[in-house]
Protein backbone atom coordinates (compact mmCIF):
# COMPACT_ATOMS: atom_id res chain seq x y z
CA UNK A 1 0.00 0.00 0.00
CA UNK A 2 2.92 2.55 0.66
CA UNK A 3 4.58 1.74 -2.46
CA UNK A 4 1.12 2.27 -4.13
CA UNK A 5 1.24 5.43 -2.15
CA UNK A 6 4.79 6.77 -3.25
CA UNK A 7 3.90 5.80 -6.48
CA UNK A 8 0.68 8.04 -6.80
CA UNK A 9 2.70 10.76 -5.20
CA UNK A 10 5.49 10.64 -7.30
CA UNK A 11 3.13 10.53 -10.56
CA UNK A 12 1.33 13.65 -9.17
CA UNK A 13 4.77 15.91 -9.05
CA UNK A 14 5.94 14.39 -12.42
CA UNK A 15 2.08 15.63 -14.02
CA UNK A 16 2.67 19.03 -12.17
CA UNK A 17 6.10 19.30 -13.46
CA UNK A 18 5.33 18.87 -17.10
CA UNK A 19 2.04 21.53 -16.25
CA UNK A 20 4.81 24.21 -14.73
CA UNK A 21 6.55 23.91 -17.70
CA UNK A 22 4.28 23.76 -20.08
CA UNK A 23 2.88 27.36 -18.90
CA UNK A 24 5.79 29.36 -18.30
CA UNK A 25 4.54 33.24 -19.24
CA UNK A 26 8.07 33.65 -21.66
CA UNK A 27 7.58 37.42 -22.18
CA UNK A 28 5.94 38.28 -19.04
CA UNK A 29 8.10 35.86 -16.33
CA UNK A 30 8.84 38.20 -13.38
CA UNK A 31 11.53 35.03 -12.32
CA UNK A 32 13.50 35.87 -15.64
CA UNK A 33 12.77 39.31 -16.63
CA UNK A 34 14.62 42.47 -16.17
CA UNK A 35 14.39 46.12 -17.92
CA UNK A 36 17.56 48.06 -18.61
CA UNK A 37 18.05 51.56 -20.04
CA UNK A 38 19.90 51.00 -23.38
CA UNK A 39 20.47 54.67 -25.44
CA UNK A 40 17.56 56.08 -24.10
CA UNK A 41 14.73 53.78 -23.69
CA UNK A 42 13.59 50.66 -21.10
CA UNK A 43 14.28 46.98 -22.96
CA UNK A 44 12.73 44.18 -21.58
CA UNK A 45 14.58 40.85 -21.68
CA UNK A 46 14.77 37.34 -19.93
CA UNK A 47 17.01 34.92 -18.88
CA UNK A 48 16.58 31.00 -18.99
CA UNK A 49 19.31 28.18 -18.57
CA UNK A 50 23.24 28.63 -18.06
CA UNK A 51 26.29 28.32 -20.20
CA UNK A 52 27.59 29.51 -23.40
CA UNK A 53 25.62 32.78 -24.05
CA UNK A 54 22.68 32.76 -26.74
CA UNK A 55 21.01 36.31 -27.52
CA UNK A 56 17.63 35.73 -29.51
CA UNK A 57 16.06 38.55 -31.11
CA UNK A 58 12.37 37.73 -32.51
CA UNK A 59 11.16 39.03 -35.96
CA UNK A 60 8.65 42.17 -36.69
CA UNK A 61 5.07 41.47 -34.99
CA UNK A 62 5.92 38.91 -32.83
CA UNK A 63 8.19 39.93 -29.03
CA UNK A 64 10.30 37.20 -27.32
CA UNK A 65 7.42 35.20 -26.53
CA UNK A 66 7.85 33.62 -30.14
CA UNK A 67 11.14 32.09 -29.82
CA UNK A 68 9.45 29.40 -26.65
CA UNK A 69 10.51 26.24 -28.57
CA UNK A 70 13.76 27.78 -28.71
CA UNK A 71 14.01 28.83 -25.25
CA UNK A 72 12.85 25.59 -24.05
CA UNK A 73 15.60 23.53 -26.41
CA UNK A 74 18.79 25.77 -25.82
CA UNK A 75 17.86 26.63 -22.24
CA UNK A 76 18.60 23.07 -21.62
CA UNK A 77 22.44 23.77 -22.45
CA UNK A 78 22.98 27.44 -23.31
CA UNK A 79 22.87 30.45 -21.42
CA UNK A 80 19.39 31.33 -23.55
CA UNK A 81 18.85 35.68 -23.50
CA UNK A 82 15.81 36.84 -25.44
CA UNK A 83 14.76 40.33 -25.38
CA UNK A 84 11.94 42.30 -26.74
CA UNK A 85 12.76 44.79 -29.58
CA UNK A 86 11.64 48.21 -29.26
CA UNK A 87 7.98 49.21 -28.99
CA UNK A 88 7.29 45.25 -28.57
CA UNK A 89 6.44 43.26 -25.93
CA UNK A 90 7.30 44.99 -22.75
CA UNK A 91 10.07 47.61 -24.22
CA UNK A 92 9.61 51.39 -24.89
CA UNK A 93 9.61 52.43 -28.65
CA UNK A 94 11.39 55.82 -27.49
CA UNK A 95 11.20 58.94 -29.57
CA UNK A 96 12.12 58.00 -33.10
CA UNK A 97 11.16 56.57 -35.69
CA UNK A 98 12.37 52.31 -35.45
CA UNK A 99 15.16 51.31 -37.49
CA UNK A 100 16.81 47.91 -37.69
CA UNK A 101 20.57 49.80 -37.44
CA UNK A 102 19.09 51.14 -33.64
CA UNK A 103 17.77 48.04 -32.98
CA UNK A 104 21.51 46.60 -33.37
CA UNK A 105 22.73 49.27 -31.06
CA UNK A 106 20.07 48.36 -28.33
CA UNK A 107 21.18 44.50 -28.73
CA UNK A 108 25.21 45.53 -28.36
CA UNK A 109 24.47 47.71 -25.56
CA UNK A 110 22.29 44.75 -23.97
CA UNK A 111 25.84 42.41 -24.64
CA UNK A 112 27.48 45.23 -22.85
CA UNK A 113 25.43 45.58 -19.90
CA UNK A 114 25.78 41.97 -19.32
CA UNK A 115 29.68 42.29 -19.30
CA UNK A 116 29.44 39.02 -21.53
CA UNK A 117 32.82 37.94 -23.18
CA UNK A 118 30.73 37.03 -26.62
CA UNK A 119 27.86 35.69 -27.83
CA UNK A 120 26.04 33.79 -30.31
CA UNK A 121 23.45 36.09 -32.26
CA UNK A 122 20.33 33.88 -33.61
CA UNK A 123 17.60 35.93 -35.47
CA UNK A 124 14.85 35.84 -37.59
CA UNK A 125 13.12 37.47 -40.21
CA UNK A 126 14.06 41.22 -38.67
CA UNK A 127 16.16 39.76 -35.94
CA UNK A 128 17.85 38.17 -38.94
CA UNK A 129 18.70 41.58 -40.33
CA UNK A 130 20.06 42.61 -37.23
CA UNK A 131 22.13 40.26 -36.13
CA UNK A 132 23.91 40.86 -39.40
CA UNK A 133 23.98 44.58 -38.46
CA UNK A 134 25.26 43.07 -35.66
CA UNK A 135 28.35 41.32 -37.62
CA UNK A 136 28.95 44.21 -39.36
CA UNK A 137 29.13 47.22 -36.44
CA UNK A 138 29.53 45.62 -32.99
CA UNK A 139 31.60 42.91 -34.01
CA UNK A 140 33.49 42.62 -31.03
CA UNK A 141 31.55 40.39 -28.94
CA UNK A 142 29.77 38.20 -31.47
CA UNK A 143 31.45 34.82 -32.01
CA UNK A 144 28.88 33.14 -34.43
CA UNK A 145 25.19 34.87 -36.49
CA UNK A 146 22.32 32.65 -36.90
CA UNK A 147 19.92 35.24 -39.36
CA UNK A 148 16.98 33.31 -40.75
CA UNK A 149 14.60 34.85 -43.53
CA UNK A 150 16.45 37.96 -43.61
CA UNK A 151 16.29 40.25 -46.27
CA UNK A 152 19.27 42.68 -47.26
CA UNK A 153 16.81 44.94 -49.06
CA UNK A 154 12.89 46.26 -49.08
CA UNK A 155 12.28 45.32 -52.46
CA UNK A 156 11.22 42.77 -55.15
CA UNK A 157 14.84 41.91 -55.39
CA UNK A 158 14.81 40.31 -52.05
CA UNK A 159 10.79 39.83 -51.45
CA UNK A 160 8.35 38.19 -53.74
CA UNK A 161 6.09 41.61 -55.28
CA UNK A 162 2.88 39.98 -53.16
CA UNK A 163 5.45 40.65 -49.49
CA UNK A 164 6.06 44.02 -50.45
CA UNK A 165 2.50 44.63 -51.80
CA UNK A 166 0.88 43.66 -48.72
CA UNK A 167 3.35 45.69 -46.41
CA UNK A 168 2.72 48.83 -48.74
CA UNK A 169 -1.28 47.77 -47.67
CA UNK A 170 -0.98 47.14 -44.22
CA UNK A 171 0.77 50.52 -43.70
CA UNK A 172 -1.73 52.67 -45.18
CA UNK A 173 -4.24 50.76 -43.85
CA UNK A 174 -2.43 51.90 -40.01
CA UNK A 175 -2.19 55.13 -41.46
CA UNK A 176 -5.84 55.41 -42.39
CA UNK A 177 -7.03 54.14 -38.95
CA UNK A 178 -4.72 56.60 -36.85
CA UNK A 179 -6.82 59.21 -38.96
CA UNK A 180 -9.98 57.76 -38.05
CA UNK A 181 -8.46 57.51 -34.29
CA UNK A 182 -9.62 54.18 -34.18
CA UNK A 183 -8.13 51.77 -30.82
CA UNK A 184 -9.14 48.26 -31.98
CA UNK A 185 -4.78 48.37 -31.52
CA UNK A 186 -1.92 50.68 -31.34
CA UNK A 187 -1.52 51.56 -35.00
CA UNK A 188 1.09 53.68 -34.26
CA UNK A 189 3.43 51.25 -33.35
CA UNK A 190 1.78 49.50 -36.10
CA UNK A 191 2.78 51.89 -39.08
CA UNK A 192 5.95 51.94 -37.32
CA UNK A 193 6.32 48.55 -37.91
CA UNK A 194 5.42 48.46 -41.25
CA UNK A 195 7.32 51.67 -42.34
CA UNK A 196 10.49 49.52 -41.03
CA UNK A 197 9.54 46.94 -43.47
CA UNK A 198 8.98 49.23 -46.40
CA UNK A 199 11.69 51.18 -46.62
CA UNK A 200 14.28 49.72 -44.86
CA UNK A 201 17.15 47.78 -44.43
CA UNK A 202 19.71 48.92 -46.87
CA UNK A 203 22.83 46.37 -47.04
CA UNK A 204 25.39 45.90 -49.80
CA UNK A 205 27.33 42.98 -50.89
CA UNK A 206 30.27 45.07 -49.29
CA UNK A 207 28.44 45.53 -46.19
CA UNK A 208 28.17 41.78 -46.00
CA UNK A 209 31.78 40.93 -46.63
CA UNK A 210 33.19 43.17 -43.82
CA UNK A 211 31.42 40.49 -41.00
CA UNK A 212 35.02 38.04 -39.81
CA UNK A 213 32.54 35.66 -38.06
CA UNK A 214 31.07 32.67 -39.30
CA UNK A 215 27.33 33.24 -40.36
CA UNK A 216 24.57 30.66 -40.88
CA UNK A 217 22.20 32.02 -43.31
CA UNK A 218 19.22 30.41 -43.33
CA UNK A 219 15.96 30.28 -44.98
CA UNK A 220 12.81 28.02 -46.81
CA UNK A 221 12.09 27.46 -50.53
CA UNK A 222 8.62 28.55 -49.32
CA UNK A 223 9.46 31.65 -47.70
CA UNK A 224 8.68 35.18 -48.14
CA UNK A 225 12.29 35.60 -49.43
CA UNK A 226 13.29 35.15 -52.60
CA UNK A 227 15.91 31.71 -52.72
CA UNK A 228 18.24 33.93 -55.15
CA UNK A 229 18.66 36.58 -52.31
CA UNK A 230 19.29 34.01 -49.89
CA UNK A 231 22.34 32.66 -51.62
CA UNK A 232 23.30 36.29 -52.28
CA UNK A 233 23.77 37.00 -48.59
CA UNK A 234 25.39 33.59 -48.34
CA UNK A 235 28.13 34.19 -51.07
CA UNK A 236 28.32 37.66 -49.85
CA UNK A 237 29.75 36.29 -46.31
CA UNK A 238 33.62 35.11 -46.19
CA UNK A 239 32.54 32.73 -43.37
CA UNK A 240 28.95 31.54 -44.13
CA UNK A 241 26.88 28.04 -44.36
CA UNK A 242 23.83 27.95 -45.83
CA UNK A 243 20.17 26.10 -45.35
CA UNK A 244 17.65 26.22 -47.03
CA UNK A 245 14.30 24.23 -45.27
CA UNK A 246 12.10 22.13 -48.40
CA UNK A 247 9.05 22.61 -48.21
CA UNK A 248 8.87 25.00 -44.94
CA UNK A 249 7.21 28.56 -44.40
CA UNK A 250 9.05 31.69 -42.55
CA UNK A 251 7.21 30.71 -39.50
CA UNK A 252 9.27 27.52 -39.48
CA UNK A 253 10.85 28.06 -36.09
CA UNK A 254 7.10 27.68 -34.77
CA UNK A 255 5.93 25.26 -37.15
CA UNK A 256 8.60 22.96 -37.16
CA UNK A 257 10.95 23.97 -34.45
CA UNK A 258 13.02 20.22 -34.05
CA UNK A 259 13.93 20.77 -37.62
CA UNK A 260 15.08 24.32 -36.95
CA UNK A 261 16.71 24.05 -33.50
CA UNK A 262 18.62 20.85 -34.98
CA UNK A 263 20.10 22.29 -38.13
CA UNK A 264 21.23 25.61 -35.41
CA UNK A 265 22.62 23.43 -32.95
CA UNK A 266 24.71 21.69 -34.96
CA UNK A 267 26.18 24.80 -36.62
CA UNK A 268 26.40 26.33 -32.74
CA UNK A 269 28.52 22.80 -31.64
CA UNK A 270 30.50 21.98 -34.96
CA UNK A 271 33.59 24.15 -35.90
CA UNK A 272 33.42 25.87 -39.67
CA UNK A 273 34.61 24.13 -42.41
CA UNK A 274 36.63 26.89 -44.50
CA UNK A 275 36.22 26.77 -48.76
CA UNK A 276 38.89 24.29 -48.71
CA UNK A 277 37.03 21.64 -46.94
CA UNK A 278 34.99 21.12 -50.67
CA UNK A 279 38.00 19.31 -51.72
CA UNK A 280 39.19 17.52 -48.88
Amino acid sequence: MKSLKLISFLLLLLIAGVATAQTVPYGDNVAAGKFVTLNGVSVYFEIYGSGVPLLFIHGNSTPLRGWKPQIEHFSKKYKVIAMDCRGRGKSELGQDSVTYFQMASDAAALIKHLALDSVTVIGKSDGGIVGILMGIYFPEKINKIVAFGANMSPDTNCLYPETVNGIHKDRLMAEEMLGKKDTIKDWFMERQKQRLMEFQPHITAADLGKIKVPVLVMSCDRDVIKEEHTLFIYRSIPKANLSIFPGELHRVATLNPDLFNATVERFLEQPFKTNASRFE
